[in-house]
């Protein structure tokens, strides 16, 4: 979007990456591409991302949005959101006969199988994250028994395992690096032998975007992180500008902007939740230039990122 020089306004930089990341352009596909071959409505278990705009775009083309299995009839197509489920949901669908489409992001299942493979082999698992978040949920019900889940230094302090000696643990994929330190490293001193990833279980899309806030920060007086409530990425984006010193909203789109924010403001950053589409970014970047006016759009040099994933099929 071209927005020509004015002399009074605002400068906005553009965050680099941000927005849609592989995992949800695939769930989103998914559900788009089931709709297309099939009958409407297609149901959908829990919300297929993070994003009210996402969710009612999908509902408008025939997506049915539930809570419980129970609420689909027996027979129809059930799509799982990118957040991924547990055993027994999966297990509960075919026993309800439903035709199952499993759009859980692929890194999300990676951490299904590392759980899985944990518990076989007798550790007790610990799930670094969000009580209630639902990937958090589906990952600790990928086994029966041995996992817990610790959402800070506090719980991680109390834990208790069966065997002190046999203990690993992976993280919800869209915490932010400070998130992890400190817990982790309380399980590290309580538990010398601990196992975990390789690597961090920080989804890429998540670190590279925190890493684009984190230049932000540093560039602009205020930062607008576009991205629903309750969307775990985004409200990390907004900690992570708050954390490197940057002054930062979390809005839905440009309607929840509040002029009052832009007094004294000079130069404003904008970035998105990995959830958020491009187009609620452009919304922003209007309201700016009728409210205050804006002199320059520049777009920061980032990390790009060229992975995608096929959308899902049915099992």
């Amino acid at each position: 979007m071209h927005i020509p020089d004015m002399k009074t306004g605002v400068d906005v930089i553009l965050a680099s990456p941000r927005g849609f990341c592989a995992g949800v352009v695939r769930a989103i596909e998914t559900v788009k591409l089931t709709i297309e071959s099939s009958q409407a409505p297609v149901y959908v278990l829990h919300e297929i991302v993070h994003n009210r705009h996402v969710i009612s775009e999908l509902e408008g083309l025939g997506a049915k949005f539930v809570k419980d299995l129970a609420e689909i009839p027996e027979g129809e197509t059930c799509i799982f959101s990118a957040h991924g489920v547990s055993a027994a949901t999966e297990t509960q669908a075919k026993q309800h006969k439903l035709r199952t489409i499993d759009a859980t992001c692929p890194l999300v299942t990676s951490i299904h199988r590392m759980v899985e493979q944990y518990h076989q082999n007798g550790f007790d698992v610990i799930i670094i994250g969000h009580h209630g978040h639902p990937e958090v949920e589906g990952t600790a019900g990928r086994v029966a028994h041995k996992v817990h889940v610790v959402a800070n230094e506090s719980e991680a302090e109390d834990i208790l395992v069966s065997d002190p000696h046999k203990v690993a643990y992976v993280t919800q994929t869209t915490l932010s690096q400070q998130d992890v330190i400190g817990v982790k490293s309380v399980l590290e001193r309580r538990f010398p032998g601990i196992k975990g990833p390789a690597k961090s279980n920080i989804c890429y899309a998540t670190q590279n975007r925190q890493n684009a806030v984190r230049y932000l920060a540093g560039k602009t007086d205020l930062i607008f992180v576009v991205g629903s409530k309750n969307s775990s990425n985004s409200n990390r984006l907004r900690e992570t500008a708050e954390k490197s010193g940057g002054k930062s909203y979390l809005i839905d789109d440009c309607h929840d902007i509040q002029r009052e924010w832009l007094q004294k403001v000079s130069v404003v950053g904008v970035t998105a939740g990995a959830s958020a589409p491009e187009r609620l970014v452009d919304g922003v970047l209007v309201w700016l230039q009728k409210h205050v006016g804006v002199r320059s759009i520049v777009e920061m040099q980032g990390k790009e990122e060229h992975i995608s994933f096929r959308p899902a099929a049915q099992s």
